[in-house]
């Protein structure tokens, strides 16, 4: 009995060390061929063109060529479902954007894949940060004033996004919840139409990007009421934040990131998390990112799988209370 034990314990052993090398092996031999980084939206936008400068950063840093490939569709679903799908090798990775990963699972009855069930985290690029802007005619030109003036008008203040579902429109029905402010959602086909409506006055706020928002803020077309974000933009250090403008603990930012299928071996994921961090440390990368509207977050993969974790919950209840729906 003692002998079958001991022979048991051997070949445990023996699976473990042959499991264990054949996981290093992983890391030391990869990658040794083009890596595709799908990213699930049109060319453009920020998810785009921050996805396009990590791809150009890894291939040089993995000395392999980190292609984008856009597969556009259903508010990112198509793209990110494609990824859910494929080989756990490594070599098909997500540009995750958190609309698409924990806002669409809250919104769409069926979106083709399980955010925490599906991916493995890598790691986050950085935090997207959100602005409120408005029309240089609009009374209002604090955040204060502006949830007075909704709070008074009983047609409601119109505010428009890039879409429905999407992290600003979230954000506005927070804001609504939060103050009692009378706010009316605009949806639009992406934030370049909403900014231009604004600008001609067709609606008087538009809650968007940082980056599609900063060239008419600075050039004065437009006025900056305040950002979302924790701390203000490096690039508007004048513009307050919502937690500085009186509303406590109110922090919406978009996030993009790099996932990968779930089951793809850890010492894949470590060795593009490290190489990830190492590009995003980098005064020159924190720079273009912050040019982008982009605030460059060094993570390790578990703090972003947290986060994801996290904001899932979070947002769920927000959705619900605001009856958010697409079908």
């Amino acid at each position: 009995m003692y002998w079958n034990h001991f022979i048991k314990k051997i070949i445990l052993l023996t699976i473990t060390f042959f499991i264990f090398g054949i996981q290093a092996s992983y890391g030391q031999s990869y990658p040794n061929k083009p890596i595709r980084l799908i990213i699930p939206f049109t060319p453009a936008g920020i998810t785009d063109t921050s996805g396009r400068y990590i791809a150009d950063q890894l291939t040089q840093k993995l000395g392999q060529a980190v292609v984008v490939e856009n597969h556009p569709g259903a508010s990112g679903n198509i793209g990110s479902a494609l990824v859910a799908n494929a080989e756990p090798d490594g070599y098909t990775l997500l540009l995750a954007f958190d609309g698409t990963m924990v806002i669409n699972p809250n919104v769409f009855s069926k979106v083709g894949f399980d955010t925490i069930k599906d991916f493995a985290p890598i790691g986050k690029i950085g935090d997207a940060i959100l602005i409120l802007v408005a029309n240089n005619n609009f009374p209002g030109k604090t955040l204060n004033e502006v949830i007075a003036i909704a709070k008074k008008d009983p047609n409601g203040l119109s505010y428009g996004t890039s879409g429905t579902g999407g992290t600003p429109h979230i954000g506005g029905e927070l804001l609504k919840q939060r103050t009692g402010a009378n706010l009316v959602h605009i949806p639009y086909k992406g934030g370049g139409q909403a900014l231009t409506d604004v600008l001609g006055g067709t609606i008087p706020l538009v809650y968007t990007a940082v980056a599609g928002a900063n060239q008419y803020v600075s050039s004065g077309k437009l006025t900056a009421i305040a950002v979302s974000s924790a701390k203000r933009a490096p690039s508007m250090p004048n513009v307050p934040t919502f937690m500085e403008s009186g509303i406590d603990n109110f922090e919406v930012s978009s996030w993009v990131g790099i996932l990968a299928p779930s089951k793809t071996p850890k010492p894949i994921i470590e060795k593009l998390n490290k190489t990830l961090n190492e590009i995003l440390s980098t005064a020159e990368a924190k720079e273009r990112l912050n040019n982008m509207g982009v605030l460059a977050t060094p993570e390790s993969p578990e703090q972003f799988g947290n986060q994801m974790k996290t904001d899932l919950v979070r947002y769920k209840g927000i959705v619900k209370a605001a009856n958010i729906k697409v079908e």
